[in-house]
C-alpha cells in the first residue's frame, strides 16, 4: 500500500500569523506618515489588513509602498550640510511673510510684522547650531513662532499695548535645540506655539486609527 504524498501548498496560501499583519501595518503606517497614502486608503488597507487570513491577501496591500527602513522613504529630521542658504529674516511691511518646511536657521534670526503678519515655523527647520535666538517686534502687526515640541525655550520678550505669550517657555528633551524668543508687540501680539511636526502629527492621525482597530482579530470570526 503506497504512502499517500501531501500535495504541496502554494506559498500564498500559507495562513498569515498576528505577527505578520503587524509587519505589513507598520508598512502602511509609515507610508501614511510620509504622505505615500491618505487616511482614507490607510483606513481601507487596515480594514482589509486585519481581515486577511493568508500571505496571497496581504501582499497587494503593500505591493506599490516601499519597506519600512529603505533608502526610498526621507530622514525623518533633516541635517545641515552648509549647501543650503541660512535665512536671517523675515520681513511683512503691510503684508506678510512665510518660513517653514525644512529652512536653513542659524544662530539668530529677526523678523518684523509692521501692519502685517508674519509665521516662523522651526518645526522642520534645519538647526545650524544648538542654540537659536529669535528677536521678534510686531507693531500694529502679529507674529506667529512654532517651535518643535521637545525643544528646551525660553521667551523673554514683553508686549507694550499688545500681547508677548510666555506659555511656551519651557525644558525641552536631551539633545534638542534651544529656542530663545525675545523682542517687543506693540499693538501687535506674538505667539509662540509648541506643535509637533507635520509628519508627527500624520502619525499621530495613524496611531489614533490603528488604536480603533485594536482587538478586531480575524480569528474571531472563525
Amino acid at each position: 500500500m503506497s504512502e499517500l504524498i501531501p500535495e504541496p501548498v502554494h506559498p500564498g496560501q500559507i495562513r498569515a500569523s498576528n505577527a505578520d499583519r503587524e509587519r505589513v501595518a507598520a508598512v502602511l503606517r509609515e507610508a501614511a506618515a510620509e504622505g505615500r497614502l491618505d487616511l482614507g486608503e490607510l483606513d481601507e488597507r487596515l480594514g482589509r489588513l486585519y481581515a486577511a487570513r493568508t500571505y496571497a491577501e496581504l501582499g497587494p496591500l503593500t505591493q506599490d509602498l516601499p519597506a519600512v527602513g529603505s533608502p526610498l522613504f526621507p530622514v525623518p529630521m533633516p541635517t545641515y550640510d552648509g549647501a543650503a542658504p541660512v535665512s536671517r529674516s523675515g520681513y511683512a511691511l503691510a503684508g506678510k511673510f512665510e518660513r517653514s518646511g525644512p529652512w536653513s536657521v542659524g544662530p539668530e534670526f529677526t523678523c518684523l510684522a509692521f501692519w502685517g503678519g508674519g509665521l516662523v515655523d522651526l518645526r522642520d527647520a534645519i538647526f545650524t547650531v544648538g542654540a537659536v535666538r529669535i528677536r521678534a517686534y510686531a507693531l500694529m502687526g502679529g507674529l506667529e513662532i512654532w517651535v518643535p515640541e521637545q525643544a528646551t525655550v525660553h521667551v523673554t520678550g514683553v508686549g507694550v499695548m499688545g500681547g508677548f505669550d510666555h506659555r511656551a517657555s519651557g525644558p525641552g528633551a536631551p539633545g534638542a535645540p534651544t529656542i530663545t524668543v525675545g523682542g517687543f508687540a506693540l499693538w501687535g501680539g506674538v505667539a509662540i506655539k509648541r506643535k509637533p511636526s507635520a509628519r508627527e502629527a500624520r502619525m499621530r492621525k495613524v496611531e489614533k486609527k490603528r488604536k480603533k482597530l485594536e482587538g478586531w482579530s480575524p480569528e474571531s470570526d472563525d
